[in-house]
């Protein structure tokens, strides 16, 4: 009985290794409205800047858009992540732009919205 079932048991666990699931990202109330805000996406802050990431901040700000530019700050702090305004234009809300500044190490530094 057990030479029967070992087989199958190796299968299907072997079957659940191989399906390579790749995650989409979806927008948590199922629609982009296309109005930039960075109060769900402040925490991405200080995260390498994987594309993953970078589209995860882009559906959950919901910007239709996303750039990523290489800023001059080392690290995160006050930034334009709600507590101060380091680009010309920056803003925690409005348009449909998300702006992600990386630092050296290709670390998130700052989230804004323009």
């Amino acid at each position: 009985m057990i030479r029967t079932l070992a087989p199958l048991a190796a299968v299907l666990l072997l079957s659940a290794c191989a399906s390579n699931q790749v995650a989409q990202v979806q927008p948590i109330d199922g629609a982009i409205s296309g109005q930039c805000h960075i109060d769900k996406v402040r925490g991405a802050v200080g995260l390498a800047a994987a594309a993953q990431t970078i589209e995860r901040a882009r559906v959950d700000s919901d910007s239709l858009q996303v750039s990523v530019r290489r800023g001059e700050r080392a690290t995160g702090g006050t930034t334009a992540s709600g507590l101060a305004d380091p680009a010309q234009g920056a803003s925690e809300s409005g348009g449909d732009h998300l702006t992600v500044e990386t630092g050296p190490n290709n670390n998130i530094t700052a989230i804004y919205c323009g």
